[in-house]
């Protein structure tokens, strides 16, 4: 019993050590589960209406739209740009699809196979015509040639399949492409149907397009009142803030910065350094030194291949400074501002060759070299002594084929092999008819000359050509200086202050989005992106590295700009704008008021003009005030001829009065119904094609991939 007590005793002890175990517990997998949820968020690249897609399943998508343009293409890589935008393209088609399919399936709107296969045996899809399965002949899009690679690729072995993968995969692709957009336009007809035409609207919108008026206008400009003249108060801009606040809804989370972006440019002892060089060169090509050792040794961008090449292989710069050489002249170094290069140029030969070739080649080797120049010289005096050329081809496994060969196949390549070289001129040196056995390192080349088209001058040049950079200790001493600034500022008001100190300048950039590739259009910021996004305002950024390692960047966020109502203080500038023109247009419109006719207004300082051939469809230009205004089209459209204005009009930089002079119907116009209305249909379904904007403000979208890519 007095164990029992003791246990007792200790009752209260025991609880909450029981219950901070129990909370311990608890806390522990709520731990887990947040740090569960917040790794789920962190491998999101987004989300719409609720649909989460990873990071890996974006690279997936951004994987095969890369293929499907290498195949589209014909190209190995896609540039940075390039594949931005394919980033960019699969972004905005997870983000469609997943609305629409939202929309269709409320709807019950589907594509199904049939609807599928009917527009593929149409085969008029422009994204069918683009791809492979094409007719040669009709130069359409061919459902049999597609139905006989699917089949193929079903039946073919391992090997065969791996070869036609990027196809089929493309090709899936499509399909699958194809399906969004059946459906897209199934849905677009659908909001179309809901804006129906009649032959009343359709004549009414002929009458707006080809009702044509000339008028006299008179024009008071704002320009003529003083800013200074008109006051306004803030009730005033709180008025005209409530009446327009639904213009000014942000739609998407964004921020607003200032940052100083410095580049860094060659120094002058850079340049000095990079003369001497070029002079160096200058005076070896002079002294008649081998081309191909000093233009490797300059490290120049473009290699010297000892090939003679038409004008167009040159850079611009180039074959502008070669036009006025003679043969053998070595230039003096020389800069070209559009590639930011130092050059020189040596002009060795210019002769006339032939820009196509026509002729038939045998290739010969054997177990020796030796072995393979006896059985050249045996195909050459064969074919000398009358022999055909494509029966001695086809013994030695050639075709003997006549082909061309033009200077746009070879003349841009960078690097040419002692042997490639050897060929090619003797293929432009050769007469027509002549055969040719010609030795080479690894065998023997038989060929014969059947054709030579366009000739024209070839330049053999020896080309130095170095960009002008930085060097190691100019990019160091501006490192420094930018660190000592970015380290010396630590609010934005010491960012301005400082920056003339350094010789920089602190810009504003505002409503930056996170779906940006780069910051203020500097390649590689994508951590500074990321610290955007995650800084708080008022916030100064670290220094970041960026451009082609040639850029220092510091940024401050200034604002954050929420989804909703932009606050009255952001907009205040514009605000007054707006405010005072209704200010000037209430004072100019006294003037004018019961004005009634151009005499009278033109004594009340009114500008005078003729204005020919308006339409209630286009906007009119008013020389007075160099601005377009729509509101005159509409008061012009209804005033009949000889009346004057109504009322005075307020455009946008001014107010008007006008007479109308002439009104009739363009010549060679004439009514029908039937054209008008389908006409109004088709304006209809492109106004319906707008559906996708106002799907995407109610669909909660969250864009992340700024943290990824």
């Amino acid at each position: 019993m007095a164990a029992i007590g003791k246990i007792r005793s200790w009752g209260p002890a025991l609880v909450a050590v029981i219950g901070l175990a129990l909370f311990a517990f608890i806390a522990e997998e709520l731990f887990r589960s947040c740090d569960a949820t917040r790794n789920e968020q962190r491998q999101q690249v987004g989300q719409v209406l609720g649909k989460k897609i990873s990071v890996q399943e974006f690279q997936a998508l951004v994987d095969e739209y890369q293929e499907v343009m290498k195949v589209t293409r014909g190209v190995d890589n896609l540039s940075e740009d390039e594949l931005n935008n394919v980033k960019d393209q699969v972004w905005g088609t997870f983000v469609q699809n997943t609305l629409l399919e939202d929309e269709c399936n409320k709807l019950g709107l589907t594509v199904t196979d049939e609807e599928l296969q009917n527009v593929l045996k149409e085969g008029t899809n422009m994204m069918l015509r683009q791809t492979p399965f094409v007719n040669q002949q009709t130069r359409l899009f061919d459902v049999t040639i597609l139905t006989k690679f699917l089949n193929d690729y079903k039946t073919a072995n391992a090997q065969e399949r791996e070869a036609a993968e990027p196809l089929y995969k493309y090709w899936k692709f499509i399909e699958k492409s194809l399906r969004s957009e059946l459906l897209a336009m199934k849905y677009r007809s659908l909001l179309a149907g809901c804006l129906l035409s009649n032959p009343v609207s359709a004549q009414a919108a002929f009458n707006d397009q080809n009702m044509e008026s000339s008028i006299v206008l008179a024009s008071l400009a704002y320009s003529s009142v003083n800013d200074n003249d008109v006051q306004i108060d803030d009730a005033e801009l709180k008025a005209r803030y409530n009446e327009e606040r639904e213009q000014h809804k942000e739609y998407v989370e964004n921020r607003n910065i200032k940052y100083a972006l410095l580049r860094v440019q060659p120094s002058e002892a850079d340049r000095a350094a990079l003369m001497e060089s070029m002079k160096e060169a200058q005076k070896s090509l002079q002294e008649g030194a081998a081309a191909a050792d000093v233009v490797r040794k300059a490290q120049s961008q473009i290699a010297y291949t000892g090939m003679s090449v038409t004008r167009a292989a040159l850079p611009n710069d180039i074959a502008a400074k070669v036009d006025t050489m003679a043969v053998g002249q070595t230039s003096a170094p020389f800069e070209t501002a559009s590639d930011n290069t130092m050059n020189v140029v040596k002009l060795i030969s210019k002769t006339q060759m032939p820009d196509s070739i026509e002729f038939r080649a045998i290739r010969i080797g054997g177990a020796t070299i030796d072995a393979a120049r006896a059985t050249a010289d045996s195909v050459y005096q064969a074919i000398k002594g009358g022999a055909a050329f494509d029966s001695i081809a086809k013994k030695y496994g050639e075709t003997g084929e006549a082909q061309w060969l033009t200077s746009a196949m070879y003349q841009n390549s960078p690097i040419l092999d002692a042997d490639t070289k050897t060929y090619l001129n003797a293929l432009n040196t050769t007469a027509v008819g002549e055969l040719k056995n010609l030795e080479l390192s690894q065998g023997n080349i038989v060929f014969v000359v059947r054709n030579r088209k366009a000739m024209v001058d070839k330049y053999d040049v020896a080309i130095v050509k170095h960009s002008i950079d930085f060097s190691k200790q100019t990019y160091s001493d501006a490192y420094n200086k930018f660190s000592q600034f970015v380290s010396s500022s630590k609010t934005i008001e010491d960012l301005e202050k400082n920056a003339p100190e350094y010789g920089l300048q602190v810009l504003s950039r505002e409503r930056m989005v996170n779906s940006a590739h780069n910051v203020v259009g500097v390649r590689s910021t994508r951590e500074a992106m990321k610290w955007i996004f995650d800084a708080k305002p008022n916030e100064i950024s670290p220094l970041y590295e960026c451009g082609n390692n040639d850029c220092l960047l510091v940024v401050a966020l200034t604002k954050i700009n929420k989804v909703g109502y932009q606050d009255m203080e952001s907009l205040k500038d514009e605000l007054k704008r707006e405010v005072l023109r209704d200010k000037k247009f209430e004072q100019l419109a006294k003037k004018l008021e019961g004005v009634k006719s151009i005499a009278e207004a033109q004594q009340q300082g009114a500008r005078i003009d003729t204005v020919p051939m308006i339409t209630f469809s286009a906007p009119v230009f008013v020389q007075a005030t160099s601005v377009s205004e729509p509101v005159l089209s509409g008061a012009v459209a209804s005033t009949k001829q000889g009346e004057f204005s109504k009322k005075v009009v307020k455009g946008n930089e001014g107010a008007y009065v006008f007479q109308v002079v002439q009104q009739k119907m363009r010549e060679g116009v004439t009514f029908d119904a039937k054209t008008q209305e389908q006409q109004l249909k088709q304006q209809a379904l492109q106004a319906a094609g707008n559906f996708m904007q106002e799907l995407y403000q109610n669909a909660k979208v969250v864009d992340n991939r700024y943290l990824f890519f």
